[in-house]
Order: structure tokens, then C-alpha cells, then sequence
């Protein structure tokens, strides 16, 4: 009945009154995604906190329908390419089956409002490391459990695979995203891909411009100003979003409307990313983690079927060759480095179909 007199209201009121008003700036956007994702399970949890990792202050979010379920942190990439403020679009359902943790590394959104820029010779791929152990650690400790998953994405795979192969016992499973494995051969084969594409499209500047890194990827490092040509015409050509020459700019413009991010957070997102950028790229593209050739840690491996960007045909080579107590490779046939945006249906259906029953195993899950 109350469903009935509500529509009869609504009959009742001049159409003028029944057209909806859009928002008519960022602060009335966001609180009206604010206000469709606030948590209200007394189970659960939102938050957003400050943890001392590292020596700085870090920020991470914290979303949880039922803080029973098991935690899962996400390592973003990058290296700063910061994902928390992303979660609203793509994130969606996460939090009714998982503990989701968003971590900003330093030099990288939150953290870099809270923190500012780090001294260069703190941004190593060393250090990073460290500060993902004690992110797992304080994590481990917040949520009074003896296992989690992490979830590394890009750069965050290197970070997240080295993890799985130190510290198997603080990990249900690995579940690695964009993966990197070989670095110089997948740098390699995404200059061979990105040359085809440009020859094909008859686009001299194109041809002019990767010629000029060749060759490419030859010995380590490979020089920031040629990856950055060798990722400008990827990205042209479709090998960072799948058929989307703009690559990530697609996904980026929902930055503007995260409700986790203030304007200041919004303004800072990618400030400390250039001198990140500078110190870290061509090392982790340099590095050759298909070495780790043993997991004692499940490991999910999810690749999108057309990422050149971090080459998804050499991370399924090495998944071929690594042993794991279990592992399973899922391919996101419409995706290239960004399923999370491309695909996120299907994201979220494997990790509730192939992690959360590792976790259930164990009884890390709310009844």
C-alpha cells in the first residue's frame, strides 16, 4: 500500500516538479555517490585511515559489508597510477564478500596529501617492498586474521608476486592482474606489436618515432624517454585499453566524482608521479621476476587478451612453466591492461568464484 500512495503522489506532481535536477558541481556529484555507497551493515566497515608505513604516514580505505570475510588488498600500479579514488566505478560488490583495502603508495594519492613528496632516495623499488610487507602485516593485525589475498596490479604485480614468493604464510592466495614477468621481453614484444600496427596504419610519425628507440629494450635499463615513445603509440594503437586510443583516460575522468577523495586528494592524485616514474620505471621494467619459477601460495592469474602494455602473452609463458599449490589463469577476452574498467563483471565474478572459495576452505568467511 505505501508502494501504491507513493506512485499516486507521484502522479499527482507537475512533471517540471518529477524531472530530476543534475548535480551542478563536484561536491553534489560525489555526495550522491557517497550516499548510494555508504555501508550501513553493522558488520561492516568504511573508513579511511592513516598507518605509519615506512617512516611516513600512509592513507588506506577500507571497505567491508562483513569485516568476517576475508581481506583483500590491492596493490595498485604505476608505478603512482593511484586506484583507490576508482573503486566507486569499478568496485562495485567488492566489499559484500571481501574486506577490501585500497593501499596509496607513497608519492601517490592520499599518501602524497598526507606525507607530500618523498626524498628521491627513498623511491626504490627496495623500499616499495618493504612497505607492501608492512602493509600486509598491519593488515594481518587489524582485522585479527592469519591470511589474506593480495591482488597486484601492474607495478603492483611486481610488488605482489616478489610477496607471494617471500611470505607465502601471510597469503591465502596470490592473484596477480596486468602481470609482470620478463620485463625486457615483454617491452620488447610491445615495440614489435606497436611497429606492426604502425606499418600497417601507414603512419610515418608512428614509424619515425619507434625507430628511433631501436632497439628497443636491447640491455637494461631501457631509458624513460624511449618508453614513453614506445607507450605513446601503444596506447594509439589499442595496446593499453583495449580498442580505446586514449588508453586509461577513459577511466580516469571518474576520479573527478570519487567520493572516497576530497578536492585537495583529487588535485594531488598524480603529483608524485613523475619523479617516480623517473627513479622506478626502468628498473621494474628491467626486471625478470619469470625467475620465481616456485609459489607456495595459490596463485590466480587474470590477463587481459589484449595487453601489450605489460605483455599478457609472457606472463601466460610463465605461468606455464611456474608450480604453485594451485593455480589458475582466467583470460578477459574484451580487456587489455585495464579489466578492472573493461570487465569489472567479470573481475568480480572470478574473485568471488576462484579466491573466496580458498578463503572458505580455511573458514575465513562470514557465515
Amino acid at each position: 500500500m505505501r508502494i501504491f500512495a507513493a506512485v499516486l503522489a507521484l502522479l499527482a506532481t507537475p512533471v517540471a516538479a518529477q524531472t530530476p535536477v543534475g548535480p551542478n558541481s563536484r561536491t553534489e556529484a560525489v555526495k550522491i555517490i557517497a550516499g548510494l555507497r555508504e555501508i550501513v551493515s553493522p558488520d561492516g566497515l568504511q573508513a579511511s585511515e592513516t598507518i605509519p608505513i615506512g617512516g611516513i604516514k600512509q592513507v588506506v580505505s577500507i571497505r567491508s559489508q562483513d569485516l568476517r570475510n576475508p581481506v583483500l588488498i590491492y596493490f595498485h600500479g604505476g608505478p603512482g597510477f593511484v586506484e583507490t579514488p576508482l573503486d566507486w566505478w569499478w568496485g562495485r560488490g567488492w566489499d559484500e564478500y571481501f574486506t577490501v583495502v585500497h593501499w596509496d603508495q607513497r608519492n601517490a594519492g592520499k599518501t602524497f596529501t598526507a606525507s607530500g613528496a618523498n626524498d628521491p632516495a627513498l623511491l626504490t623499488a627496495e623500499r616499495y617492498q618493504r612497505d607492501a610487507e608492512e602493509v600486509v602485516q598491519w593488515a594481518l593485525k587489524r582485522f585479527g586474521k592469519r591470511k589474506l589475498f593480495v591482488l597486484g596490479h601492474s607495478w603492483g604485480s611486481m610488488l605482489g608476486l616478489k610477496l607471494a614468493a617471500a611470505h607465502p604464510e601471510w597469503l591465502h592466495a596470490y592473484i596477480g592482474m596486468g602481470q609482470l614477468t620478463d620485463g625486457l621481453e615483454g617491452e620488447r614484444r610491445g615495440w614489435a606489436w606497436t611497429m606492426a600496427r604502425a606499418r600497417a596504419a601507414g603512419n610515418a610519425e608512428a614509424v619515425r618515432e619507434l625507430e628511433s628507440i631501436a632497439p628497443y629494450a636491447a640491455k637494461a635499463p631501457v631509458p624513460v624517454e624511449a618508453i614513453l615513445i614506445q607507450r605513446k603509440w601503444l596506447t594509439i594503437f589499442g595496446g593499453a585499453a583495449w580498442r580505446r586510443p586514449t588508453g586509461a583516460a577513459f577511466e580516469l575522468a571518474a576520479i573527478k566524482l570519487s567520493p572516497e577523495y576530497s578536492d585537495d586528494d583529487v588535485r594531488n592524485a598524480f603529483k608524485g608521479q613523475p619523479p617516480v616514474t623517473k627513479a622506478l620505471l626502468p628498473e621494474i621494467l628491467s626486471a625478470d621476476l619469470a625467475a620465481i619459477r616456485t609459489l607456495k601460495t595459490p596463485l590466480l592469474l587474470l590477463l587481459g587478451r589484449h595487453d601489450i602494455t605489460v605483455s599478457s602473452e609472457v606472463a601466460a609463458e610463465w605461468f606455464a612453466r611456474v608450480k604453485a599449490p594451485s593455480k589458475q589463469l582466467v583470460w578477459f577476452e574484451r580487456s587489455g591492461h585495464h579489466a578492472t574498467s573493461e570487465e569489472p563483471g567479470k573481475l568480480l565474478m572470478t574473485l568471488v568464484t576462484q579466491a573466496r572459495p580458498i578463503a572458505a576452505k580455511a573458514g575465513d568467511v562470514a557465515p
